[in-house]
């Protein structure tokens, strides 16, 4: 899957890791020019590279995305994690592969949004 990893989603370990499961992964922390960028300028870069957003940011991402989909405005799929500390790398992980494994090809994900919290023990 293409992924797109929101600023408060490490890039060293969350990314990293999705990597190695054979997932191509854009984390916007190892990116220093999207610092600055909006949220909703990062959910337009995620569309226009055909990637997944992934994102804690549970205050601003379901507005943005409410906002999108009530001007017609498409993106390539957004999961909210709810309930997920940022610093939770381990449960990040395992939630990430549990929603991508239940909706598994990515053209299904083209004007998704999903909010998921951690899954249940290993």
């Amino acid at each position: 899957m293409r992924l797109f990893l929101d600023a408060h989603l490490s890039g060293r370990r969350v990314a990293e890791s999705l990597r190695r499961a054979g997932h191509d992964v854009l984390a916007a922390d190892e990116e220093r020019a999207l610092d600055e960028w909006r949220d909703d300028e990062l959910l337009a870069l995620a569309a226009d590279q055909g990637r997944i957003l992934v994102t804690c940011d549970v205050k601003e991402f379901p507005r943005i995305a409410r906002g999108w989909a009530e001007a017609g405005r498409g993106h390539a799929g957004c999961t909210i994690l709810v309930g997920i500390d940022h610093s939770q790398f381990g449960v990040i992980l395992r939630t990430v592969a549990a929603v991508l494994e239940v909706r598994p090809d990515h053209a299904d994900w083209r004007d998704y949004t999903c909010f998921v919290s951690r899954p249940g023990p290993p």
